[in-house]
């Protein structure tokens, strides 16, 4: 009899576990995957064209919610957790429900997951969501390229539309989002490698993804997501961690992972953390990953019309995910914000529609400011709409994309730029040597 199995994920590591582990494995049936963090993933199927010749139908996608209910009705023997950013108090207390309703509780690990790659990987995580992991790959992605190497920059999935169009895509330009109709999260992470002339790829499959990078690079760079550890065997493995949330890469899955097998830490941030707060951090790494090198680097923040923000009500968008389940209370718009004199930070709260009421009403802590959600066409409309209902003076648009490429915006607006700047010895050009 085969192990009938439940995939608990969000759109993302779920679908690359049930890939390496479980399709075509006939000692499994994966009865489901159930859906948490992402809006409108439940309800949909894995296509038959990805699951495999066992799965002539598909696998249906339900609720996280119903998962109780599920491995009852269903008679699951396994539940196999598969996402990122979660607390560990949270965590086990969907260990002991599964445990509860008689079923057992996975992990997968690094080796059943990680694929080899025939070129050298740079693989780039975090600790958490927010920790300023972009700023640190693009660096990466910059120092390769002056060394003349060819990247691929691979990106952690973000498979939110038509999953039978997204099994490989290919980035090169930016109306390669447009053909693959990414939503703003992808944007978010995209855009900016491709304004500096990286090529992104992404998607569902990372096999099938690897061997079409390397195709076409000398060296691939893994760009993780939340605080995710990579699907591929790194090289060179580097881990950003946050001193504005010092105890937190030892409270949440799987960033407390990252952090213990890290052979490099970086510390993000350095210019903007409090002393005291950064001393917790720094002895944090030096009894639990002390062989680690250890990296600091400063966010610059820079706007390109800091006029707008001096004396005036602004209106800060951030990027998403960073204040959802990345739980930060605020980003570098608000940085931006009181580094160029902003008189007020307006609270969007009273102006809020549709979608975006919502995203408040599920994530309660947030506050001055507005995330920028944009998973479904729906929450990109409203999340105009609330822009244009705010009564403010500019708008701050604090995301890696560009917004006003995407939203019309009524408000005068200014955009903030931000990049890793190391502090001192080790370096990112030191971490890298080995793959050079």
């Amino acid at each position: 009899m085969a192990t009938r199995v439940v995939i608990i994920g969000a759109a993302g590591r779920d679908f690359h576990n049930f890939n390496t582990t479980f399709r075509d494995n006939e000692n499994y049936q994966v009865v489901a995957f159930t859906a948490a963090q992402i809006p409108d993933i439940a309800g949909k199927k894995y296509p038959a064209e990805l699951a495999g010749k066992l799965y002539p139908d598909g696998i249906p996608i339900v609720d996280e919610a119903n998962l109780g209910d599920l491995i009852v009705k269903e008679k699951i023997d396994q539940a196999v957790f598969s996402y990122s950013d979660i607390s560990h108090e949270a965590l086990m207390h969907k260990a002991s429900l599964v445990l509860a309703k008689g079923a057992d509780f996975k992990l997968l690990g690094a080796n059943q997951t990680m694929i080899k790659s025939n070129k050298p990987v740079i693989s780039v995580t975090a600790v958490r969501t927010g920790c300023g992991k972009s700023p640190i790959s693009q660096k990466i992605a910059q120092l390769l390229r002056e060394a003349g190497k060819t990247v691929a920059v691979i990106r952690h999935p973000m498979p939110y539309g038509d999953l039978r169009k997204q099994v490989w895509q290919r980035f090169a330009s930016l109306e390669d989002l447009k053909k693959h109709e990414c939503t703003i999260e992808e944007m978010e992470e995209y855009e900016p490698h491709i304004n500096n002339g990286m090529l992104v790829f992404a998607g569902i499959d990372y096999q099938k993804i690897l061997d079409e990078a390397e195709k076409e690079a000398d060296i691939i760079l893994w760009d993780g997501g939340n605080n995710d550890f990579p699907f591929y065997k790194p090289d060179v493995d580097l881990v950003v961690v946050d001193p504005h949330r010092p105890g937190h890469e030892l409270k949440y899955f799987p960033g407390e992972t990252n952090f213990l097998r890290a052979s490099t830490l970086v510390i993000a941030k350095v210019d903007s953390a409090d002393p005291e707060k950064l001393a917790i951090l720094e002895q944090n790494i030096k009894e639990h990953n002390p062989k680690a090198s250890v990296i600091r680097a400063g966010l610059k923040i820079d706007v390109d019309d800091a006029s707008k923000i001096k004396g005036k009500r602004v209106l800060v968008v951030e990027d998403g995910p960073t204040l959802t389940h990345g739980e930060m209370p605020y980003g570098a718009g608000v940085l931006a914000a009181r580094k160029y004199g902003a008189a007020s930070e307006v609270d969007p709260k009273p102006y809020l529609v549709g979608k975006m009421k919502e995203t408040f009403e599920t994530y309660t802590y947030i506050r001055g400011l507005l995330p920028a959600m944009g998973y479904s066409g729906q929450q990109v409309k409203d999340l105009e709409e609330t822009i244009n209902k705010t009564d403010c003076d500019t708008v701050i648009i604090a995301t890696p994309v560009d917004l006003r490429r995407i939203l019309n915006i009524k408000h005068e607006t200014c955009r903030v730029l931000y990049s890793a700047d190391e502090v001192g010895k080790p370096d990112l050009a030191d971490a890298i040597k080995p793959v050079l």
